[in-house]
Formats: C-alpha cells, sequence, structure tokens
C-alpha cells in the first residue's frame, strides 16, 4: 500500500499566446479538496485528499496532502487540458511503508486509464483497463 503527499501542482499551458496558470491550495478550507478536483485510487484502498496546512508549503498556508492507504492514490484535476505545455510538481514524501512518491498524470481518462510519472525513481507507463495495466 502507498501513502503520498503531494505539495503544489504548478501547470503551464502553451498555445500560440504564452498561458500559464498557477495552481495552489491556499484557498481551499482545510479538510476538503478544491473544486473540480476527485480524490480517488488506482486499485484497492481508502485514500484520503484534503487540503491541509503546512508550514513548508512553497506558498502558504495549504499543500494537497493524500494520507490514506491506497494501492495507488490519485487525485486528477478535472478541467486541465494541455496541449504543448509542461506541468511541474513539488512533492515530499512524508510517510509510507512500501513506497514515498509522488508525481503526475497525463492523457488521464479516469482512475484506470492514464500515464504516470511517478518519482521514487524516475518510471513511466501506460495505466490501461487497471488491474492489466503493465
Amino acid at each position: 500500500m502507498r501513502t503520498l503527499i503531494t505539495v503544489l501542482l504548478t501547470t503551464g499551458l502553451l498555445t500560440g499566446v504564452a498561458l500559464a496558470e498557477t495552481v495552489n491550495f491556499d484557498r481551499t478550507d482545510a479538510g476538503k479538496l478544491p473544486p473540480k478536483w476527485t480524490g480517488t485510487k488506482t486499485g484497492t484502498g481508502e485514500p484520503q485528499w484534503a487540503a491541509v496546512a503546512d508550514e513548508s508549503a512553497p506558498s502558504k498556508p495549504n499543500v494537497l496532502q493524500q494520507s490514506g492507504v491506497a494501492t495507488y492514490p490519485v487525485c486528477i484535476k478535472e478541467d486541465t487540458n494541455l496541449k504543448d505545455g509542461y506541468v511541474e510538481v513539488k512533492f515530499k514524501a512524508v510517510s509510507g511503508k512500501e513506497d514515498q512518491a509522488g508525481g503526475v498524470l497525463w492523457r488521464c481518462r479516469d482512475a484506470d486509464n492514464y500515464y504516470p510519472a511517478y518519482f521514487i525513481e524516475f518510471w513511466c507507463f501506460l495505466v490501461d483497463k487497471w488491474p492489466n495495466h503493465r
């Protein structure tokens, strides 16, 4: 089972005119997810995603934290559509028995169909119709 904490997601969108969006969790009520975010998992378990205060947050006061236990906890930002852009994520692993990891998903259709980039080591693979994903 995996536990991770994700600290900040910064999304840059480059199309024709340079547009950029910085996403943080500072205006999100503690204990809740921001609007248009879905906290879920691939596999089994009970992930618990919420904004929480963290003194080490790159922008104060909140971070997005996953404190439950799940095979692969994922939190999906529903209104994102990037083409020819970049994504930058800052995360801090604070616990976990099997893995202490964080990362980003792209081409995400749902919690069982996406490409992840996990950062324990750099892993990149397709999750397609879980559990037969590798």
